[in-house]
Protein backbone atom coordinates (compact mmCIF):
# COMPACT_ATOMS: atom_id res chain seq x y z
CA UNK A 1 0.00 0.00 0.00
CA UNK A 2 1.54 3.29 -0.49
CA UNK A 3 1.61 5.50 1.97
CA UNK A 4 -0.09 9.00 2.31
CA UNK A 5 1.24 11.88 0.79
CA UNK A 6 2.70 14.14 3.99
CA UNK A 7 0.73 17.07 4.88
CA UNK A 8 2.99 18.34 7.29
CA UNK A 9 6.87 18.71 8.56
CA UNK A 10 8.31 18.66 11.74
CA UNK A 11 11.95 20.12 12.10
CA UNK A 12 13.46 17.71 15.10
CA UNK A 13 17.39 19.38 15.82
CA UNK A 14 19.12 18.01 18.74
CA UNK A 15 22.73 18.27 19.94
CA UNK A 16 24.07 15.66 22.14
CA UNK A 17 20.41 14.22 22.83
CA UNK A 18 21.24 11.03 22.56
CA UNK A 19 19.42 9.63 25.76
CA UNK A 20 16.32 11.57 24.63
CA UNK A 21 16.03 11.05 20.90
CA UNK A 22 14.19 7.77 20.38
CA UNK A 23 11.44 8.89 22.84
CA UNK A 24 11.13 11.71 20.63
CA UNK A 25 11.32 9.68 17.54
CA UNK A 26 8.61 7.04 19.36
CA UNK A 27 6.64 10.63 19.65
CA UNK A 28 6.10 10.94 16.12
CA UNK A 29 6.13 7.36 15.35
CA UNK A 30 2.96 6.98 17.34
CA UNK A 31 0.72 9.68 15.46
CA UNK A 32 -2.82 8.84 15.29
CA UNK A 33 -1.86 11.16 11.95
CA UNK A 34 0.42 9.98 9.69
CA UNK A 35 0.99 12.24 7.06
CA UNK A 36 3.86 13.30 8.27
CA UNK A 37 7.47 14.05 6.91
CA UNK A 38 10.29 14.79 9.62
CA UNK A 39 13.47 16.50 9.26
CA UNK A 40 16.21 15.32 11.60
CA UNK A 41 19.18 18.19 12.26
CA UNK A 42 22.05 16.73 14.32
CA UNK A 43 23.46 20.05 15.49
CA UNK A 44 27.12 19.10 15.79
CA UNK A 45 26.60 16.45 18.23
CA UNK A 46 29.55 14.39 19.86
CA UNK A 47 27.61 11.51 21.17
CA UNK A 48 25.15 8.99 19.18
CA UNK A 49 22.57 11.67 17.91
CA UNK A 50 23.78 11.62 14.74
CA UNK A 51 23.77 8.21 14.57
CA UNK A 52 20.63 7.80 15.66
CA UNK A 53 18.95 10.20 13.60
CA UNK A 54 20.72 8.26 10.80
CA UNK A 55 19.15 4.78 11.92
CA UNK A 56 16.03 6.60 11.82
CA UNK A 57 15.94 7.80 8.54
CA UNK A 58 17.51 4.66 7.08
CA UNK A 59 14.21 2.43 8.80
CA UNK A 60 11.67 4.60 7.90
CA UNK A 61 11.17 7.03 4.38
CA UNK A 62 9.11 9.54 6.36
CA UNK A 63 12.49 10.57 8.45
CA UNK A 64 15.11 12.36 6.74
CA UNK A 65 18.29 13.04 8.52
CA UNK A 66 20.81 16.34 8.15
CA UNK A 67 24.16 16.55 9.88
CA UNK A 68 25.96 19.99 10.86
CA UNK A 69 29.71 19.09 11.42
CA UNK A 70 30.57 21.34 14.13
CA UNK A 71 27.37 23.23 16.28
CA UNK A 72 25.37 26.27 14.56
CA UNK A 73 22.79 26.85 17.15
CA UNK A 74 19.70 25.60 17.92
CA UNK A 75 17.77 28.60 15.50
CA UNK A 76 20.28 27.98 12.82
CA UNK A 77 19.47 23.76 12.58
CA UNK A 78 15.75 24.93 12.37
CA UNK A 79 16.24 27.52 9.82
CA UNK A 80 18.09 24.73 7.62
CA UNK A 81 15.28 22.69 8.50
CA UNK A 82 12.68 25.16 7.14
CA UNK A 83 14.79 25.90 3.76
CA UNK A 84 13.91 21.59 3.30
CA UNK A 85 10.04 21.70 3.73
CA UNK A 86 8.16 20.61 0.93
CA UNK A 87 4.80 20.31 2.06
CA UNK A 88 2.00 23.17 3.20
CA UNK A 89 1.93 22.84 6.78
CA UNK A 90 5.34 22.89 9.08
CA UNK A 91 5.94 22.52 13.31
CA UNK A 92 8.69 21.95 15.10
CA UNK A 93 9.59 19.54 18.06
CA UNK A 94 13.06 20.14 19.92
CA UNK A 95 14.70 16.41 19.89
CA UNK A 96 14.30 15.82 23.83
CA UNK A 97 10.72 16.76 24.08
CA UNK A 98 8.21 14.35 23.45
CA UNK A 99 4.67 14.82 21.06
CA UNK A 100 1.64 13.35 22.44
CA UNK A 101 -0.05 10.74 20.61
CA UNK A 102 -3.02 13.26 18.79
CA UNK A 103 -1.11 16.30 18.68
CA UNK A 104 -0.65 16.36 15.13
CA UNK A 105 -4.48 14.88 14.63
CA UNK A 106 -5.77 17.73 16.75
CA UNK A 107 -3.47 20.46 15.35
CA UNK A 108 -3.87 19.60 11.90
CA UNK A 109 -7.88 19.14 12.26
CA UNK A 110 -8.09 22.44 13.90
CA UNK A 111 -6.55 24.46 10.54
CA UNK A 112 -8.42 22.40 8.15
CA UNK A 113 -11.04 23.25 9.70
CA UNK A 114 -10.76 27.17 9.97
CA UNK A 115 -8.22 27.65 7.54
CA UNK A 116 -5.96 29.71 10.01
CA UNK A 117 -2.35 31.02 9.79
CA UNK A 118 -1.89 28.66 12.61
CA UNK A 119 -2.40 26.97 15.39
CA UNK A 120 -1.14 26.34 19.22
CA UNK A 121 -1.79 24.07 22.02
CA UNK A 122 -1.10 23.03 25.23
CA UNK A 123 2.07 21.50 26.75
CA UNK A 124 3.56 20.54 29.66
CA UNK A 125 6.98 20.24 31.64
CA UNK A 126 8.42 16.73 32.18
CA UNK A 127 10.77 16.80 35.21
CA UNK A 128 12.76 13.65 36.52
CA UNK A 129 11.85 11.87 39.74
CA UNK A 130 14.51 9.87 40.36
CA UNK A 131 13.04 7.02 37.98
CA UNK A 132 11.69 8.44 35.10
CA UNK A 133 10.40 11.77 33.71
CA UNK A 134 6.70 12.55 34.73
CA UNK A 135 4.45 15.52 32.74
CA UNK A 136 2.91 17.71 35.57
CA UNK A 137 -0.15 19.82 34.76
CA UNK A 138 -0.58 22.39 32.24
CA UNK A 139 0.82 25.56 33.72
CA UNK A 140 -1.53 28.81 34.73
CA UNK A 141 -0.45 30.72 31.62
CA UNK A 142 -0.18 28.06 29.53
CA UNK A 143 -3.94 27.67 30.18
CA UNK A 144 -4.92 31.33 29.92
CA UNK A 145 -2.93 30.74 26.14
CA UNK A 146 -4.66 28.05 25.33
CA UNK A 147 -8.11 27.57 27.08
CA UNK A 148 -10.53 27.78 26.12
CA UNK A 149 -10.32 26.97 22.29
CA UNK A 150 -10.84 30.42 20.36
CA UNK A 151 -10.97 29.62 16.86
CA UNK A 152 -9.53 32.35 14.04
CA UNK A 153 -9.06 34.75 16.77
CA UNK A 154 -6.15 37.89 16.77
CA UNK A 155 -3.34 39.11 19.50
CA UNK A 156 -5.62 42.03 19.64
CA UNK A 157 -8.72 39.98 20.50
CA UNK A 158 -6.24 37.61 22.79
CA UNK A 159 -3.43 39.21 24.08
CA UNK A 160 -2.71 36.30 26.66
CA UNK A 161 -2.16 34.27 23.26
CA UNK A 162 1.53 35.78 24.15
CA UNK A 163 2.39 33.86 26.94
CA UNK A 164 2.70 30.83 24.87
CA UNK A 165 6.21 31.89 23.09
CA UNK A 166 7.88 28.33 22.54
CA UNK A 167 8.06 27.11 18.79
CA UNK A 168 7.21 23.45 19.26
CA UNK A 169 3.65 24.01 20.15
CA UNK A 170 2.62 25.12 16.73
CA UNK A 171 1.57 23.92 13.49
CA UNK A 172 1.74 26.69 10.68
CA UNK A 173 1.03 27.13 7.20
CA UNK A 174 4.48 26.98 5.67
CA UNK A 175 3.82 30.22 3.55
CA UNK A 176 3.81 32.08 7.35
CA UNK A 177 8.00 31.35 6.86
CA UNK A 178 8.33 32.75 3.62
CA UNK A 179 10.24 35.86 4.74
CA UNK A 180 10.77 34.77 9.04
CA UNK A 181 13.40 32.63 10.33
CA UNK A 182 14.98 32.27 13.68
CA UNK A 183 17.72 34.38 15.34
CA UNK A 184 21.37 32.95 14.85
CA UNK A 185 23.74 32.13 17.91
CA UNK A 186 21.67 33.30 20.44
CA UNK A 187 19.60 31.34 23.14
CA UNK A 188 15.85 31.75 23.27
CA UNK A 189 15.37 32.32 19.90
CA UNK A 190 11.86 31.23 19.58
CA UNK A 191 10.68 33.86 21.54
CA UNK A 192 10.61 37.10 19.31
CA UNK A 193 9.95 34.34 16.17
CA UNK A 194 6.51 33.18 17.80
CA UNK A 195 5.54 37.04 18.75
CA UNK A 196 5.97 38.23 14.86
CA UNK A 197 4.10 35.37 14.33
CA UNK A 198 1.35 36.34 16.43
CA UNK A 199 0.93 39.87 15.09
CA UNK A 200 2.04 39.34 11.20
CA UNK A 201 -0.75 36.09 11.27
CA UNK A 202 -3.95 37.10 9.32
CA UNK A 203 -5.61 34.74 12.03
CA UNK A 204 -4.76 32.33 14.21
CA UNK A 205 -5.77 29.46 16.37
CA UNK A 206 -5.08 28.05 19.96
CA UNK A 207 -6.84 24.54 21.68
CA UNK A 208 -6.69 23.75 25.42
CA UNK A 209 -5.49 19.79 24.29
CA UNK A 210 -1.72 19.46 25.68
CA UNK A 211 0.10 18.35 22.55
CA UNK A 212 4.08 18.43 23.39
CA UNK A 213 5.57 17.02 26.80
CA UNK A 214 8.68 19.42 27.43
CA UNK A 215 11.77 17.95 29.22
CA UNK A 216 13.42 19.68 31.85
CA UNK A 217 16.70 17.70 31.73
CA UNK A 218 18.27 16.36 35.28
CA UNK A 219 21.16 16.91 34.96
CA UNK A 220 20.48 20.83 33.96
CA UNK A 221 21.86 21.29 30.40
CA UNK A 222 18.43 22.37 29.26
CA UNK A 223 18.84 26.44 28.17
CA UNK A 224 15.99 27.33 30.18
CA UNK A 225 18.30 26.26 32.99
CA UNK A 226 21.08 28.23 32.86
CA UNK A 227 19.76 31.87 33.41
CA UNK A 228 22.79 32.05 35.80
CA UNK A 229 25.25 32.55 33.38
CA UNK A 230 26.14 35.74 32.37
CA UNK A 231 25.90 35.47 28.09
CA UNK A 232 22.58 33.24 28.70
CA UNK A 233 21.16 36.17 30.78
CA UNK A 234 22.19 38.65 27.93
CA UNK A 235 20.23 35.91 25.40
CA UNK A 236 17.42 35.82 27.54
CA UNK A 237 16.71 39.64 28.27
CA UNK A 238 17.26 40.62 24.35
CA UNK A 239 14.47 37.70 23.42
CA UNK A 240 12.38 39.11 26.09
CA UNK A 241 13.00 42.97 25.06
CA UNK A 242 12.49 42.13 21.82
CA UNK A 243 9.46 40.38 21.97
CA UNK A 244 7.81 43.11 23.95
CA UNK A 245 8.77 45.52 21.01
CA UNK A 246 7.30 43.58 18.64
CA UNK A 247 3.89 43.48 20.17
CA UNK A 248 4.58 47.36 20.95
CA UNK A 249 5.24 48.12 17.02
CA UNK A 250 1.77 46.18 16.24
CA UNK A 251 -0.19 48.36 18.53
CA UNK A 252 -1.08 45.04 20.22
CA UNK A 253 -0.59 46.90 23.49
CA UNK A 254 -2.82 44.88 25.75
CA UNK A 255 -0.44 41.97 24.48
CA UNK A 256 2.02 43.87 26.22
CA UNK A 257 0.49 44.60 29.42
CA UNK A 258 -0.36 40.68 29.36
CA UNK A 259 3.53 39.88 28.73
CA UNK A 260 4.85 42.75 31.42
CA UNK A 261 2.60 40.95 33.91
CA UNK A 262 3.71 36.97 33.70
CA UNK A 263 7.72 38.78 33.34
CA UNK A 264 6.98 40.65 36.78
CA UNK A 265 5.52 37.67 38.54
CA UNK A 266 7.81 34.78 36.80
CA UNK A 267 10.48 36.34 35.10
CA UNK A 268 11.87 38.78 36.97
CA UNK A 269 12.02 37.47 40.85
CA UNK A 270 14.59 34.19 40.12
CA UNK A 271 16.52 36.86 38.01
CA UNK A 272 16.80 39.56 40.79
CA UNK A 273 17.44 36.48 43.33
CA UNK A 274 20.60 35.19 41.28
CA UNK A 275 21.60 38.59 40.86
CA UNK A 276 21.89 39.42 44.44
CA UNK A 277 24.26 36.62 45.28
CA UNK A 278 26.13 36.30 41.70
CA UNK A 279 29.75 37.74 41.99
CA UNK A 280 29.69 39.41 38.12
CA UNK A 281 28.38 42.58 38.68
CA UNK A 282 27.33 42.98 35.63
CA UNK A 283 24.74 40.02 36.29
CA UNK A 284 22.58 42.63 38.44
CA UNK A 285 23.49 45.51 36.40
CA UNK A 286 21.61 43.99 33.16
CA UNK A 287 18.67 42.70 35.47
CA UNK A 288 18.29 46.36 36.87
CA UNK A 289 18.42 47.69 33.89
CA UNK A 290 16.00 45.59 32.07
CA UNK A 291 13.92 46.20 34.98
CA UNK A 292 13.65 50.16 34.70
CA UNK A 293 13.19 49.81 30.73
CA UNK A 294 9.86 47.72 31.28
CA UNK A 295 9.42 49.87 34.03
CA UNK A 296 9.04 52.92 31.32
CA UNK A 297 6.69 51.58 29.97
CA UNK A 298 3.25 53.04 29.26
CA UNK A 299 1.53 49.71 29.54
CA UNK A 300 3.17 48.88 32.55
CA UNK A 301 0.89 51.12 34.44
CA UNK A 302 -1.71 48.36 33.94
CA UNK A 303 0.15 45.34 34.70
CA UNK A 304 -1.25 43.55 37.71
CA UNK A 305 1.12 40.54 38.03
CA UNK A 306 0.04 37.23 39.93
CA UNK A 307 2.23 36.26 42.82
CA UNK A 308 0.35 32.86 42.49
CA UNK A 309 2.32 32.38 39.10
CA UNK A 310 5.54 32.08 40.08
CA UNK A 311 4.59 29.78 43.38
CA UNK A 312 3.54 27.63 40.05
CA UNK A 313 6.58 27.16 38.46
CA UNK A 314 7.45 24.35 40.83
CA UNK A 315 5.23 22.31 38.58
Amino acid sequence: MTAPAPIVTLIVPGRDIAGFAPAALDSLRAQTENRWHAILVDDGSTDDTAEIFAAAAASDPRFRAVRHEASRGLGAARNVGIDLVDTPLVGFLDGDDELTPTALERLIGTLTETGSDFVAGAYVRSRFDGERYVPGRVQPWVEAATSPARLGTTIVEHPQASANIVAWSKISRTELWSDLRFPEGVAYEDQVVAQLMYTRARAFDVIPDTVVRWRLRADGTSITQGRAQLPVLRDYLRALRGGIGVLYDAGAHAAVTARLELILAMDLPPLLEIAATHPDPRYAEGVESFAAEIQALPEYADARPNPALTAALAW
